[in-house]
């Protein structure tokens, strides 16, 4: 997608991710020494640049720090053929799902984290709005929601788990935000979070319209480790179950059915008793991966933009998990 440069150069105001010091306090004394922040890095990089399904994801960006700065970094890319792009912290690009996570977090700040049952239930995807198709890049909020049967309610799908773009579109629409267009909806998220996450709509889509850089994007997960956003206390609240294959109460999930995650308020909690550690994220189907660890202690971004439609989203949490889990115990898996 060509941006235009106005766009390019607002984005780029996030700044760009990188390394420094811990400023994590140190252990109580008597406790198991941590790994130190040269072994988190060695653990994560090589994981990044050799696991197999890391290396199923290349090229991608990767970023870990916690609520004051970025700790580590890395640009990771595949054999180069003379087209393979090479993502930094300041490329900008479409985020898709990684866009209900800012959604749900702008609500919450500008309720002040009060929100009723029914805000609940738009935005962990029981309001029974389950025939979302797309938004077009020139509408408004107001035109997508009602956008062919974009704003059609299933009776018999409200308070069952279906994942898609209708219940945030919706309401959005309920709250105000239906007279506006991509630029005046921007404006209108950044009041909320704050003008050093900058972003763009590249349609009027609330859970899916994002465009934005993993620059950008850290700033918003350190807003969440660090208090300024309120969903950082909110963080896995009213969360439901998502896998039709064993929750009644879903009919579908990006997830495949052999894990079971939990959906809290736009924003995934990988709380599958297998393979799960309980962090929290929002991948979106082009591969932006972001995520904060169960302790609230670190974020993470995997970053890469893959239209071939192959569930790039869970790929990329394949990959950045494992990435996490090296960052953690500071071992390569």
């Amino acid at each position: 997608m060509r941006l235009p440069i106005a766009l390019i150069t607002l984005l780029a105001l996030a700044g760009c991710g990188g390394g420094g010091g811990d400023s994590s306090p140190p252990p109580p004394a008597g406790t198991p020494s941590s790994p130190s922040m040269a072994q988190r890095t060695a653990a994560a990089a090589a994981t990044a640049q050799g696991n197999a399904y890391c290396t199923a994801v290349q090229p991608f960006y990767w970023e870990i720090g916690n609520a004051s700065q970025a700790l580590a970094s890395g640009s990771v890319n595949a054999p180069s053929d003379g087209n393979t792009p090479v993502y930094t912290a300041s490329s900008a690009m479409s985020i898709a799902s990684a866009s209900k996570w800012i959604y749900a977090a702008y609500v919450v700040q500008k309720q002040g984290g009060q929100l009723s049952a029914s805000d609940v239930s738009f935005l962990h995807f029981t309001s029974g709005y389950v025939s979302f198709s797309t938004c077009l890049p020139g509408q408004t909020v107001d035109a997508c929601a009602n956008y062919m049967n974009n704003g059609v309610l299933s009776p018999n799908a409200v308070g069952y788990f279906s994942y898609g773009g209708g219940p945030m579109e919706q309401h959005a629409d309920r709250i105000g935000l239906g007279p506006l267009d991509n630029a005046a909806l921007a404006s209108e998220i950044m009041s909320q979070l704050g003008s050093d996450v900058p972003l763009a709509y590249s349609q009027p889509q609330l859970a899916g319209g994002v465009v934005t850089t993993p620059a950008a994007y850290a700033v918003f997960l350190r807003k969440m480790l660090g208090g300024p956003l309120q969903m950082g206390t909110m963080l896995g609240e009213d969360a439901v179950c998502t896998n039709p294959a064993t929750c009644p109460t879903a009919l579908n999930t990006p997830i495949p059915q052999s894990e079971s995650w939990t959906y809290s308020l736009g924003h995934w909690v990988e709380s599958d008793p297998t393979v799960g550690d309980g962090a929290f994220s929002s991948a979106g189907a082009f591969g932006f991966y972001p995520w904060i660890d169960a302790s609230k202690t670190w974020y993470g971004i995997l970053a890469r933009r893959d239209s071939g439609g192959n569930n790039d989203g869970y790929a990329s949490a394949q990959c950045g998990r494992l990435i996490r889990k090296a960052w953690i115990s500071g071992v390569a898996p």
